[in-house]
């Protein structure tokens, strides 16, 4: 019999408290996923967002690298296609994507770190219902480290003053169309834990999204078109000492027709403000798990290392105007990267270099 991530009604929350809580952390504890309904966020605000983001990536490729920050990590704006490669794998995953931050409305205590937005002006609402549909699951996702902190033993607003200023980010995800031509091993998203603390998924009602077992087992994740997934990530699963273990997943390509087909989705990755200290929380030591990290790290460094690991700090894209229109939404194929020494295939339409071979 196939095992089944578990669907959990957070109104629950409020009226049944601590069998919610209970069944959150079983649900994390041996899956590191859990899909939430009656969240909320009503499906016109879900809905508006998708439409935005599916313009933007509709655009000539060449209008999209407009909104590249150069040296920036992908931190905010448009990262296009053969960039983020998951952690000791060799090929780049099959997507493009965009980054909304944080706003501050006032002063910005990590100006350095929590950047201003872009905003393509190609999509006069995007602005509206990007950053609407942000703040929405920043409160959802606050509302799941709520009941988190309860598990862990810690007061229900244990999490609000670490999270106040996250650089938390919104990443709307094109996979395009696949051709034949795709590298061997070149996958939508290959598998991979979050670096954050939690993500709350929008788009998981889509197939293609697996989670590993702790058998060894690849689960299909696919909910209810009301549903929200939300897993658990590697800051706090090394702040919970492995308590919460930070889920590994991935993205599969379709079979047939359907990998002719673009797929969307929408990820909230939700990080601790940039100076919280990641140190084991005393209640998840014990004799038998004893301090995995006795090690503290600050969330900015930490984040900084992970995205040097998924490619996100080395290769970065030139200004130079695109050759392929990408959003045509054809189905795309492979060219070999001419810069970087490491073995990888890039995507017509997006010129690279590697800043730490130049």
């Amino acid at each position: 019999m196939q095992q089944e991530i578990p669907i959990l009604d957070i109104s629950r929350f409020d009226s049944d408290r601590s069998a919610f809580v209970n069944e959150l952390g079983a649900a994390y504890r041996e899956y590191g996923f859990c899909g939430i309904r009656n969240h909320g966020i009503s499906n016109d605000l879900i809905e508006n967002a998708y439409t935005v983001f599916r313009e933007f990536f509709a655009l000539p490729a060449a209008d999209k690298e407009h909104y590249h920050m150069e040296n920036r990590a992908g931190e905010r704006g448009f990262t296009g296609f053969g960039v983020e490669q998951a952690k000791d794998y060799n090929v780049p995953d099959l997507k493009e994507f965009w980054h909304i931050g944080r706003q501050i409305a006032l002063e910005n205590p990590y100006p350095n770190i929590l950047l201003r937005n872009l905003w393509p002006a190609e999509i006069s609402e995007f602005r509206e219902h990007g950053y609407a549909l942000y703040e929405a699951l920043d409160t959802l996702g606050n509302r799941v480290l709520s009941a988190l902190a309860l598990y862990l033993g810690l007061d229900e607003s244990w999490f609000a003053d670490k999270t106040n200023y996250g650089n938390s980010v919104l990443r709307p995800i094109h996979y395009p169309p696949i051709s034949n031509e795709v590298e061997d091993g070149a996958v939508r998203s290959a598998r991979h834990e979050d670096i954050n603390f939690i993500t709350l998924l929008v788009g998981s009602h889509e197939e293609g999204l697996q989670v590993l077992s702790r058998d060894g087992n690849w689960i299909p994740m696919t909910t209810p078109e009301d549903t929200i997934a939300v897993n658990i990530g590697d800051m706090l699963q090394r702040l919970s000492n492995h308590v919460l273990p930070s889920a590994t997943h991935r993205v599969v390509n379709p079979p047939g027709e359907k990998a002719r087909q673009s797929r969307y989705s929408i990820p909230f990755f939700l990080h601790p403000n940039p100076d919280f200290e990641i140190r084991t929380l005393p209640g998840c030591i014990t004799r038998d798990n004893p301090d995995r990290y006795p090690r503290s790290i600050q969330a900015n460094e930490y984040l900084m290392e992970r995205l040097d690991e998924i490619n996100m700090t080395k290769c970065q894209r030139s200004s130079a105007p695109a050759v392929y229109n990408s959003g045509s939404h054809q189905p795309i194929g492979l060219v070999p990267h001419p810069l970087c020494s490491r073995t990888s295939h890039l995507f017509p339409g997006t010129l690279h270099h590697c800043l730490s071979e130049l």
